[in-house]
């Protein structure tokens, strides 16, 4: 490996949003933020939407989209401006 060309690879925080869950892991993602850790280090924290904590696959948990109710709101919103004629 080149000397000089790779980002930085240290240890970095990832929270689930949805679910306030935390994992310490080693990445080369960057944050502003921080958040002490249970050893007592402080680590640089990147949130995330979805991870195993929260995604429907590894929770077993189902979510019912409402497709039609989508369709609606587009429309109330929007208009038919998107039909084609």
């Amino acid at each position: 490996m080149k000397r000089g060309i790779h980002p930085e690879y240290h240890p970095v925080v990832f929270q689930d949003r949805s679910t306030g869950d935390a994992f310490l892991t080693r990445s080369t993602a960057t944050s502003d933020r921080t958040i002490e850790w249970s050893d007592g280090k402080t680590y640089p924290l990147v949130t995330l939407d979805v991870s195993a904590y929260s995604h429907p696959f590894w929770t077993g948990n189902r979510r019912i989209v409402d497709s039609a109710g989508q369709v609606e709101k587009f429309r109330r919103r929007y208009g038919d401006r998107g039909t084609r004629r």
